[in-house]
């Protein structure tokens, strides 16, 4: 079936028999006339001859594209479906909440359709949007207006992450058919949940069509639920007549997947329950999971630090009976961490050599020498040192507590007057404020700190006579936290408490970098929201604060959508999540629709085609093949030249040289390991790197090569990346030379062994490979990139130079070396930079940077840029006078 959107231009197909008229005639082709004037004579006819009829061909491919071009500006339009059927406007009722994004496109175009079959019927349109907007206002019927009108109000409309208010919806309904009685035709493209509000009143006001989506369920992914060793995830959905599966995805925030978890739905079943297993380090990266192949704020939760697992180490004051029931050291500990904690055991080598977020001593004096040299440079690296006084600690006072200690002190028994002391509140400024103390705790013993100034402020927590319980001191980037009283029941009934519970997860929280804030009734400012789509957004103009006890039992709205949450002025780590599906219950299906009122498939849709464009561009050939024949008529073409040109421009194209030829453009250039993997990630990571370059710099550079040195042409290339493959052979004699010309004439290799700071034992053998492949070049004495290396300011001013990993050195020549202008010809480390770098075919990064997310990440790429404009200009930004420009921008 064929329609017009513009039916009136069908009327210029009239005026075909004049332009038959006007086309029959033609003018006569020029001749060649030979000269002298006598010879012009006697061939001269006698009788004049002039052609009247233009050849019936050409007549008719005229006459076919001018009614072509008439056809064409009519609009036909193929497949348009069953116009609308009933009385009076079209009133169009869109499901906008969460459970439309899923199918959001489909959806659009039905309404879209709908529009324009009312417009062709010059029939008004109204629109009634079901969920509140953004700015927290209730649902409103807009129009009727022309439905062409209509159409632009319909395409800004996008799916709310938040439910549908039918109530809400059906009052607007009300009040417009108050002020606009009279028969209507309605057409409610519902999200498939609960909605008989609405089907009454429409279905009294005429004819009523429902479309839904009959295939996909509505999903949504409840709040997981941790386990010492996994995460259980949740999804509810409508029942479905047939089994059906669905897929989870735990990602990082930089968006990189790290797990995958399948969940099945049997025939009938609305909810099914899978496990996501990750290592602990990995699993604490996770910030996301979401359904996979489905948008939507119901498709994803966020994870905050109450799904994080820090590891904690314990070392207890002697390892015989740390254990023992009731009264080892470290019986009240494990079993107060072990909820919320990965507990670890062992040696203190042992423990330091992983990283470990809080390492708790049970009344164990620090060794001075090694032991206390290894404590200091973790706690000065950021590491949390939680440790527990009591009867050794006062005895042999070290230098790693955050006060000095002055005695034990006895507060109940038979040989003293002083009774038990209960607990004080804690101060605002404490991390551990907003937590309640129970009444029935009390101290019996504790060791006693030394008065100094700087007490009052070390001091967290208080006994009621006002000495301190617990005190800590920042050392370095980590802190030293003191429990004056022991970790068993016997000094105090605190660790028989939740209270003591609580306190340990604070002091867990603090050690991932969360600023200890009162819980009480702090507001928790919306930071980052999620749109319909599932997506990160800034807040909608009514988000508001939340109280933080009242964040659970929160339903997301205009006023509170889904997303982070976090308090003004506080740690910027500190954040809460608020996720839809935590607060919605089992999605509700449609009820059986009303008897009177039409059932329509979405997926059976049908698809309109807008025959115009393709009439027209038939129509625009026609035209051009005429010009080329009254070309050819009144000889202005010939055939023969114009074949004569194509041949000899087919030659010239085939001898244009191929793209990848090096020398052509400039580009990086990776060296073949041998491990297929390996290269496509060497590949993936300097065509990330080469893309960034160019997008911010004025070099341009052209795809990545693969080269094997002694087979390649290295001279064309001004950085070689080479990743160490642990099983990596040493290069032949033919490849030393080639490498060693290459350094010899200003090129520069990086090697990276991949197996460096976080990234310690990713890549084991690495290192060996590395002095293995350099045996036999010439690499002059290296020393580690210091403050003021070019490398550091050659482009960005940098103090990191990260890639995957963070956390090692990188080794270049030492400045005192001449040689290449005092430019290094070698540079190594180990942060596997193409890691960082790497892009798929979508310019998705494809690997986690570890441990700093996407700051990482763009330090890994400005080190990249700083390496390519280094082998580009050599020490130029090392010239003095650059200095004062650096100095003004390091001041800065």
């Amino acid at each position: 079936m064929i329609v017009f959107a513009a039916p009136w231009l069908l009327l210029a197909l009239l005026g075909l028999p004049l332009l038959y008229w006007l086309l029959r005639v033609t003018p006569p082709q020029p001749r060649a006339q030979s000269f002298p004037a006598i010879e012009l004579l006697r061939d001269l006819p006698v009788t004049e001859e002039s052609p009247a009829r233009t050849a019936w061909w050409v007549l008719l491919m005229r006459l076919a594209a001018a009614a072509l071009l008439i056809l064409g500006l009519a609009r036909p339009v193929w497949g348009p479906g069953a116009e609308s059927e009933g009385p009076g406007p079209l009133l169009l009722v869109m499901d906008d909440g969460w459970a439309a994004a899923p199918d959001w496109a489909p959806r659009m175009a039905a309404g879209l359709a709908a529009l324009d079959r009312a417009a062709r019927q010059a029939r008004p349109a109204a629109l009634l949007a079901t969920a509140p907007t953004e700015t927290a206002a209730p649902p409103r019927v807009l129009g009727p207006m022309p439905a062409a009108d209509l159409r632009s109000r319909l395409l800004v409309l996008r799916p709310k992450p938040w439910p549908t208010d039918p109530h809400a919806a059906a009052q607007a309904l009300s009040e417009w058919r108050a002020a606009h009685p009279g028969p209507l035709t309605s057409l409610h493209i519902t999200d498939g949940l609960e909605a008989a509000l609405l089907h009454g009143p429409l279905t009294a006001a005429g004819p009523l069509s429902l479309m839904r989506s009959q295939e996909r369920p509505r999903r949504i992914l409840a709040a997981p639920r941790a386990e010492p060793d996994r995460l259980h995830v949740t999804l509810r959905q409508t029942p479905l007549p047939i089994a059906s599966q669905a897929a989870v995805l735990a990602r990082t925030a930089d968006g990189r997947a790290l797990a995958r978890a399948v969940l099945a739905f049997a025939p009938g079943t609305t909810e099914a329950t899978a496990a996501l297993e990750l290592p602990l380090e990995i699993r604490n990266q996770v910030v996301r999971l979401e359904i996979e192949n489905e948008a939507g704020a119901a498709a994803v939760a966020l994870l905050d630090e109450r799904f994080r697992r820090r590891p904690v180490g314990l070392l207890p004051g002697a390892e015989e009976g740390a254990d023992a029931p009731l009264i080892g050291d470290l019986f009240y500990l494990d079993r107060a961490l072990a909820p919320f904690a990965e507990l670890r055991r062992g040696t203190l080598d042992a423990l330091l050599a992983r990283p470990i977020a809080v390492l708790v001593l049970a009344d164990r004096p620090v060794a001075p020498g090694r032991e206390e040299q290894l404590l200091s440079q973790w706690v000065q690296a950021g590491g949390t040192l939680l440790r527990f006084a009591g009867s050794r600690v006062a005895e042999r006072p070290d230098a790693l507590l955050p006060v000095p200690l002055r005695a034990e002190r006895a507060l109940g028994g038979g040989l003293t007057w002083e009774q038990p002391q209960s607990l004080a509140g804690f101060a605002d400024t404490s991390p551990f404020a907003g937590l309640i103390v129970p009444a029935e705790i009390a101290i019996e013993r504790q060791v006693l700190a030394e008065p100094s100034p700087r007490l009052a402020e070390r001091s967290w927590a208080r006994l009621s006579d006002g000495t301190p319980l617990v005190t800590a001191e920042t050392r370095g980037q980590g802190r030293i936290i003191l429990f004056h009283i022991t970790a068993t029941a016997e000094w105090s009934n605190l660790p028989l408490s939740g209270l003591f519970v609580q306190m340990l997860r604070r002091v867990v929280a603090l050690s991932a970098g969360v600023a200890g804030v009162p819980e009480g009734e702090a507001a928790l400012a919306p930071v980052e929201s999620l749109d319909g789509f599932g997506r990160a957004v800034p807040p909608p103009p009514a988000a508001a604060a939340i109280a933080a006890p009242a964040l659970e039992s929160t339903i997301p709205s205009p006023r509170h959508p889904p997303g982070w949450y976090g308090i003004p002025g506080a740690d910027s780590a500190y954040r809460r999540a608020l996720n839809l599906g935590a607060a919605l219950s089992h999605p509700q299906p449609l009820a059986p629709a009303p008897p009177d009122a039409r059932l329509l498939p979405l997926e059976s849709l049908p698809t309109e085609r807008d025959l115009g464009p393709w009439l027209l561009a038939v129509a625009l050939v026609l035209l051009a093949a005429d010009l080329l024949v009254s070309l050819r008529l009144r000889g202005l073409l010939v055939w023969r030249a114009a074949a004569l040109a194509l041949a000899l421009a087919l030659p010239a194209q085939a001898q244009t040289a191929p793209e990848g030829a090096p020398a052509l453009a400039t580009r990086l250039a990776y060296v073949v390991s041998g491990d297929e993997a390996l290269d496509e990630l060497q590949r993936q990571g300097l065509a990330g790197l080469s893309d960034f370059v160019n997008r911010r710099t004025a070099a341009a550079l052209a795809e990545p090569m693969a080269v094997v040195p002694g087979e390649s042409d290295l001279a064309m290339f001004p950085l070689l990346y080479w990743a160490i493959s642990p099983n990596a052979a040493p290069p032949s004699a033919a490849a030393l030379a080639a490498l060693n010309a290459f350094m010899r004439n200003g090129g520069i290799i990086l090697f990276d062994t991949r197996d460096d700071g976080s990234g310690e034992g990713f890549s084991p053998g690495s290192r060996a490979a590395l002095r293995r492949i350099t045996q036999g070049l010439a690499i002059p004495a290296l020393a580690q990139v210091a403050e003021d290396h070019v490398l550091r300011r050659a482009f960005y001013l940098l103090h990191e130079l990260p890639g995957r990993f963070a956390g090692g050195q990188v080794w270049a020549a030492r400045d005192q070396d001449r040689a290449n202008d005092s430019v290094s010809p070698v540079i190594i480390g180990g942060h596997d930079w193409a890691g960082a770098w790497a892009v798929d075919g979508r310019g998705q990064n494809l690997h986690a940077a570890i441990p700093g997310g996407t700051r990482q990440r763009i330090l890994a790429y400005r080190f990249g840029v700083n390496l390519v404009i280094y082998a580009l200009t050599g020490n130029y930004k090392g010239d003095q006078v650059h200095v004062p420009a650096i100095l003004e921008r390091l001041g800065q």
